[in-house]
């Protein structure tokens, strides 16, 4: 469904000038709730009545299971009231303003997740069909909350089945997107899996974990990279690793030599960072991990990715 471009949104955009998007992550306003649910209204569809006592309509099945799942993760019995109508618990939840932000962003990732992988499953039966048929697309929901999220400057994004946290409309389309993309191929499916993890930990706010699983996938692409292209290392450390990929010139010689500082950041940044903050005994007292450490890290650990992936891609079309 096609995002209208209203007035008071052109306004609002007129009055911001060129001031540059700054994000914040600890309110989703009502009216971005409301939206959401509509969104669920045109993707999922609302829940119905009975129509005899021995069915139960397949829509209301799903809003069983969403509620059902969030509650269990949650250790509650009702997300909302005592109702038997699963979709106002969900509903109830999310525009309760007690609800914590980590929680309400659970049931949003949760019932998009739902949306995007369950549904399209369903659909592929002709008894389920029928009763899912004129559903609000997959992408365009998607493209629709993420619309959203901008739209309210809110630092989030839905992504793959996660929502990761945005700190910057333009790092994250052009550097965290591109890399979450790339780990995508089936070779690379343990880095991502590490990189979509030290984003989760980052939403948390769990910035030592964020940096530790941005090493790993940061270790995970370069291991990746070495055991498809037979080359061998011992430790698998990461300035063993960077030390292999290129003395196997994953960069080309003569591109080595105009990109002297490369290794230095690759070897100097994430794993240096990672080592100080997250890789070994604190001792005595605790070490507290800064978040715009934890965003460096990530953003570093994006680009380094991008960067091998596709020097990576490269060399195999070179060699083809």
């Amino acid at each position: 469904m096609g995002i209208n471009n209203l007035y008071s949104k052109r306004k609002k955009l007129a009055e911001r000038g060129n001031q540059p998007e700054v994000y914040q992550y600890t309110n989703l306003p009502l009216d971005f709730r409301r939206q959401v649910i509509h969104i669920w209204l045109s993707a999922i569809g609302p829940y119905c009545p009975k129509q005899t006592i021995n069915y139960e309509p397949l829509v209301n099945c799903l809003w069983g299971k969403i509620h059902n799942s969030l509650a269990r993760e949650l250790g509650l019995f009702n997300l909302g009231t005592t109702s038997e109508n699963f979709f106002e618990q969900c509903m109830s939840f999310l525009l309760n303003e007690n609800t914590p932000i980590e929680h309400l962003l659970d049931l949003i990732e949760l019932t998009f997740r739902y949306i995007n992988e369950y549904i399209p499953k369903l659909l592929q039966y002709p008894e389920y069909s029928n009763e899912l048929k004129g559903l609000q697309t997959p992408d365009d929901a998607i493209n629709e909350l993420n619309h959203r999220f901008r739209e309210y400057e809110i630092g989030y994004q839905y992504n793959n089945g996660e929502i990761i946290r945005v700190d910057s409309s333009f790092i994250h389309a052009e550097v965290v997107v591109p890399a979450l993309s790339l780990l995508s191929s089936q070779n690379f499916k343990g880095a991502e899996q590490e990189f979509r993890s030290a984003h989760q930990h980052y939403r948390k706010k769990e910035y030592k974990d964020a940096i530790l699983d941005a090493q790993n996938a940061f270790e995970s692409t370069m291991k990746t990279i070495c055991n498809e292209c037979k080359w061998s290392y011992t430790k698998g450390t990461a300035s063993e690793l960077i030390k292999v990929v290129f003395e196997n010139e994953l960069v080309p010689q003569y591109l080595q030599s105009h990109l002297s500082s490369l290794r230095s950041v690759l070897e100097a940044g994430v794993p240096t960072v990672r080592n100080k903050t997250s890789g070994h005994g604190q001792g005595k007292e605790p070490t507290t991990v800064p978040e715009y450490l934890a965003a460096y890290v990530l953003h570093l650990t994006a680009s380094n990715i991008v960067f091998l992936v596709e020097a990576y891609k490269a060399k195999q079309g070179n060699l083809a």
